[in-house]
This record gives C-alpha cells, sequence and structure tokens, in this order.
C-alpha cells in the first residue's frame, strides 16, 4: 500500500475529516456535560422524553436525519430561509451544515457515556463538598469532573471515531464538495462508483487503521486509569 501516492485531494479530506471530528467533539462535550448532568440527576417527569429525543439518532437511519436537517438547512427551510433573509449563506451542502449533522447525529454518542459516569457518583461526595462551601460550579469541577474522567475519555473516543466513520448523513446534508463536505467516507465511495479501487482501498485502509488504533490506545488508557493503585 503506498501511502505515499496519496493525492492532494484524499489529504485534504483526511484534513477536513479531522477536523470535521475534532470540532464536533468539541461542541458535544460542551454541550453534553450539563445534559447528562441533568438526565443522571434530575426526577423531572420530562427526564425520559429527553432520553428518547438524544437517543434518536441511535435508532434513525442517518439518511432520514440527513434529510431533514437538509430540508431545515436549506435555502426553503426554516434555518436556512432565515439566514438567507439577514444576507448569510444557508447551511446546506457547506462544512458548518455537516458540522450541524454530526453533532446532532453523534448526541447520543457523548451524553451516555458521561450520563453513566454521573449518575455513578455517591451524592455523599457532593453533600460532604457543600458542607464546606463549595458553590455548584466549583463541586461540579473539582468533584464531578475528576471522578467521572472515565465516562469523560468513553465521550471524546467514541464521539471522535464515530464521527471519522459517518457517511449518511454527511452524503444526504453536504453531499461531495472537495474542501468542503468531501470527507474520507465520502472520497471512498466517491472512488468506489467511477470503480477506482485502488484509491478507495488506499483509503479505506486508512480508516480501519486509524479505527483500530484509536479503539487500542482508548482501551489501553481506560484500563490503566480504572486499575485499582498497587500496594508499594
Amino acid at each position: 500500500m503506498n501511502f505515499a501516492g496519496m493525492t492532494s485531494g484524499e489529504w485534504q479530506a483526511i484534513w477536513l475529516t479531522a477536523k470535521l471530528a475534532g470540532l464536533t467533539t468539541l461542541i458535544l462535550l460542551l454541550l453534553s456535560a450539563p445534559l447528562a448532568w441533568w438526565l443522571a440527576r434530575s426526577s423531572s417527569r420530562w427526564v425520559n422524553g429527553v432520553t428518547a429525543l438524544v437517543s434518536l439518532p441511535l435508532v434513525l437511519p442517518p439518511t432520514v436525519i440527513g434529510f431533514y436537517l437538509l430540508i431545515v438547512l436549506g435555502p426553503q427551510g426554516a434555518v436556512g430561509g432565515a439566514l438567507e433573509q439577514i444576507g448569510l449563506q444557508h447551511l446546506a451542502f457547506s462544512f458548518w451544515g455537516i458540522l450541524v449533522g454530526s453533532v446532532i447525529y453523534s448526541l447520543p454518542f457523548a451524553v451516555q457515556p458521561l450520563r453513566e459516569a454521573f449518575g455513578a457518583i455517591d451524592p455523599r461526595l457532593l453533600d460532604a463538598a457543600a458542607t464546606l462551601r463549595a458553590s455548584a460550579l466549583d463541586r461540579f469541577f473539582s468533584v464531578v469532573l475528576p471522578l467521572s474522567r472515565g465516562g469523560i475519555l468513553t465521550a471524546v473516543v467514541i464521539t471522535f471515531a464515530h464521527t471519522v466513520g459517518e457517511f449518511g448523513v454527511i452524503a444526504m446534508l453536504g453531499g461531495s464538495i472537495a474542501g468542503e463536505t468531501r470527507v474520507v467516507s465520502i472520497a471512498i465511495y466517491d472512488y468506489t462508483q467511477s470503480l477506482e479501487y485502488g484509491a478507495a482501498h488506499r483509503l479505506s485502509a486508512v480508516l480501519l487503521g486509524f479505527s483500530f488504533l484509536t479503539l487500542l490506545l482508548f482501551y489501553a488508557i481506560n484500563q490503566r486509569m480504572m486499575s485499582p493503585l498497587k500496594p508499594r
């Protein structure tokens, strides 16, 4: 396999994929942490409904999500139309559009690990911190986050890897625009459609190798973090 022979377009697709996955992961960490905390700790009657809504991408075909996002973010949609009315470009067939799609489609992969980690924290630890006059925000950063590092790591790795391999939402919402929406998965599909199996194999091998190394590193770090301290 000659990776040195990769074209500039392929390197561009790799960079775009990494950029999309990185931004999606960062945005979802910021959005999912408070949402997961509320789902784990709230007794509101809305918890089940919100949980079902967050989990929808797990059961809906990506093409369905991509189709409705295309309608909403396109020039005739509620969001796309509103943007055009104020002089901005609609989000369909753009990088920012597929970023929105990736955030929505990967939402449960970030929320679920965080929710489980937050739910496993002993409430007495938070009560003890409160008696020491720690504010709610201080308790979250000094107690909750350190105790949830395993869940945070899981959310980061799974969200990033899931976004790297995403195809259906991006194909529906972004198409295949070089430098804008043509990520690695789309490039592989394009090569396959044009019977360029060598190029498709080259990019597929990149994704396969990346996915394996990512999971290998994740399990190694997770095992190290979760292992009990050895007596000296």
